[in-house]
């Protein structure tokens, strides 16, 4: 299936302002509609505010179990006791109309991506110090003091795949992080193979004799 949309893997150690940059991207008018957010499934109990469908596909271990086993995921990974997975067909459906995706993974599953899909470009976020990272864990006031414990440890082996990513950001100015991410997106609509199957009538009329 021709991909005339790009695939965005976006990764970054819990609490460094990924969710919250991706909400704000998706605001902008410039997204023009061409933008989406892969909704993923996972075994993990939903938080307050998140909907089922919405925010991801909350399913059981053994139904996610079963799915992996029918081939249903372009890529999936056991995090912190529970499962993630995005769903294959519908990312290669939105890719083949031209949407951009933006899918919010770890590096375990930005490695199973990019072997599959090697068009993807893949964005590291980082916060800008360690003690910035722990202050935004605790004020979420949704995690134990145990659970940011094993949060920040985490962190610090997540960080380390940074330099398998394409693009780095630090989030430390939050708009000026924001308008890193919109560029990149921008950018990567510019490319000329991108833009060659995306105005194929167009080029033709110009070129014709």
């Amino acid at each position: 299936m021709a991909h005339i949309g790009t695939l965005f893997i976006i990764s970054s150690p819990s609490g460094a302002g990924k969710s919250s940059l991706i909400r704000a991207l998706l605001d902008r008018p410039s997204t023009d509609g061409r933008l989406q957010v892969s909704v993923s499934h996972t075994t993990r109990d939903p938080r307050p505010g998140e909907e089922d469908g919405v925010h991801y596909h909350f399913v059981e271990k053994s139904d996610f179990k079963t799915l992996i086993d029918r081939g249903t995921f372009y890529e999936w990974a056991e995090v912190f006791g529970n499962y993630y997975g995005t769903s294959r067909e519908w990312i290669d459906q939105q890719l083949a109309e031209g949407i951009d995706i933006l899918l919010d993974i770890d590096w375990q599953g930005a490695r199973q991506i990019r072997e599959q899909s090697p068009g993807a470009k893949s964005i590291f976020i980082l916060p800008p110090s360690r003690e910035e990272l722990e202050r935004r864990l605790n004020a979420r006031q949704q995690d134990s003091a145990d659970v940011i414990k094993g949060r920040m440890a985490k962190a610090v082996s997540e960080m380390s795949h940074y330099h398998e990513y394409d693009y780095l950001l630090v989030n430390d100015d939050f708009e000026h992080a924001l308008n890193q991410l919109s560029a990149v997106i921008e950018a990567e609509r510019a490319n000329t193979g991108k833009q060659a199957a995306r105005y194929e009538g167009l080029l033709s009329r110009l070129l014709a004799e």
